[in-house]
């Protein structure tokens, strides 16, 4: 009996089937049959946005978090406010500051019309994610696949479970490790932010206070810089760069930045002002001195961030617009 067992067992590893594959049930060749111009709709799809406005970039891959981080990657961010559900984009991390919506609304349609009730939302977001950083840059990862979408979402959690721009070094690895991604993910989807703009609201605390509480050592003259476009009692519409160095361009120059303490964000500075132990310095220092092997991490951290909590087989839907629910 021991023997059958073993064997079966023995089978499953090397199928990779079920919870024993490193990626569970989300699979590389999901819509191989199913779907099969999925990457190259999607792919033309995030050129024209981002050719429209090269910000749209930075936009749609921090969709793909801000869905993560809140109940699983499961489309639940996408969804509008609609009967019993209550939008998480009303949350505060993402209220008149997550963008993207339209660009998933075009290529949803485009999908419908090539694959009707095939693919999900949430697979697509995560493939736009990978897009628009290779379109900036960045290096390529394989998406995996077969994730189906929420029929509900959760304000609250999204209030919650949101990394604040603010945040403590203590706050982040917490965060970090609720949903299961250790130090080196922190700091190589920290790294995320090498592209992209935020407002004055975001880093204003850290500029005219908070030095002294987060052991910032901030660059005086990037400092002046940032309190000349953002004054204290001024407005909140303007932005600066995450990434002074090369805004647009998707590289490891934002660990240069930090370490020389031009980090636009408090949770920027605090990877390398408040490491107790060294481990997370050590890697920033890492990824700033090889960019290759940032690309590396990066993509593997993607990969893992994107299996958190994800609905397959029958659970979920499959959404035929994704900011609302099926109707029955």
């Amino acid at each position: 009996m021991v023997s059958v067992l073993l064997i079966a067992l023995l089978v499953l590893i090397l199928h990779g089937c079920g919870s024993l594959s490193d990626n569970g049930p989300l699979d590389i060749d999901y819509y191989k049959e199913r779907c099969p111009h999925l990457e190259q709709i999607v792919q033309r799809n995030v050129e024209i946005a981002v050719l429209r406005e090269p910000r749209m970039a930075a936009s749609l891959l921090r969709l793909h978090f801000h869905d993560c981080f809140v109940l699983g990657c499961d489309a639940s961010v996408l969804l509008d406010n609609s009967g019993s559900i209550v939008s998480e984009k009303q949350a505060g991390p993402n209220k008149n500051s997550l963008r993207g919506f339209d660009v998933i609304d075009e290529i949803k349609h485009t999908l419908e019309e090539a694959c009707p009730l095939t693919v999900s939302c949430a697979d697509i977001v995560a493939l736009v994610a990978r897009d628009a950083v290779v379109l900036r840059g960045g290096h390529r990862w394989d998406v995996h696949f077969g994730r189906r979408d929420s029929i509900k979402a959760s304000l609250d959690d999204a209030n919650k479970f949101l990394p604040a721009p603010n945040s403590s070094l203590e706050i982040l690895v917490a965060n970090f490790q609720q949903h299961g991604l250790d130090t080196l993910d922190l700091v190589a989807l920290s790294g995320s932010h090498t592209i992209g703009k935020s407002r004055c609201f975001t880093f204003r605390q850290g500029i005219y206070q908070d030095e002294e509480k987060f052991h910032l050592k901030r660059d005086t003259t990037y400092q002046e810089i940032l309190r000349s476009l953002c004054p204290k009692s001024g407005k909140d519409d303007k932005f600066a760069p995450l990434d002074s160095a090369t805004p647009a361009r998707f590289d490891n120059l934002y660990y240069h930045n930090i370490i020389q303490g031009q980090g636009l964000l408090i949770s920027d500075n605090v990877l390398v002002s408040e490491d107790v132990g060294g481990d997370i310095r050590k890697h920033v220092w890492n990824f700033a001195n090889d960019q290759d092997f940032f690309f590396h991490s990066f993509g593997n951290s993607m990969i893992k961030m994107g299996s958190i909590n994800v609905l397959t087989g029958e659970e979920g839907e499959i959404r035929r617009n994704c900011r609302f629910v099926n109707t029955k």
